[in-house]
């Protein structure tokens, strides 16, 4: 019984920290192409990044970009997290 209470906490633990990742990469998501897009837009309008404004640079490649960090940083992430957990992949 011991054992099974332990494999329950384990599980919760790693199922925490899987969920913490994930919203912490939605929130940075969200930020990056809902409030640098669209929302702050009109404030990053004068500053110059690659020809025009650092507000459309972000809703047209910024956000592309840091979802692709988002996704490999969730992978090393995840990797990471099942190695400390002994459920990694062989």
């Amino acid at each position: 019984m011991a054992d099974q209470n332990t494999t329950s906490a384990s599980d919760a633990a790693y199922w925490a920290a899987n969920v913490r990742i994930i919203l912490i990469s939605l929130v940075i998501w969200a930020v990056v192409s809902f409030g640098f897009g669209i929302l702050l837009r009109p404030m990053l309008a004068g500053i110059a990044v690659g020809g025009t404004d650092l507000g459309f640079w972000f809703a047209q490649q910024g956000s592309i970009l840091v979802f692709l960090a988002l996704i490999f940083n969730y992978a090393w992430r995840m990797n990471k997290l099942d190695r400390e957990f002994g459920v990694e992949e062989e």
